[in-house]
């Protein structure tokens, strides 16, 4: 979308599933142009880095159950 001119950036949603959708290969040609022209670097970097550190955390808390 334009809005004065200047394309707009996705929003925390947007950019949380887009991580989410790269992460496991279902990213669309669309979002993925949307998000490398309009986006910003540093929120999809801190975004990733949530989701991995979430991911390693539940994984990790998933296996000290079943090892108990």
């Amino acid at each position: 979308m334009l809005i004065s001119g200047k394309p707009k950036s996705p929003g925390f949603f947007a950019m949380i599933l887009s991580v989410l959708a790269s992460a496991f290969g279902v990213q669309s040609q669309q979002n993925y142009e949307r998000d490398f022209n309009q986006g910003k670097l540093a929120g999809f970097i801190v975004t990733g880095v949530i989701f991995v550190a979430l991911l390693v955390l539940g994984l990790a808390s998933l296996v000290n159950a079943i090892i108990n």
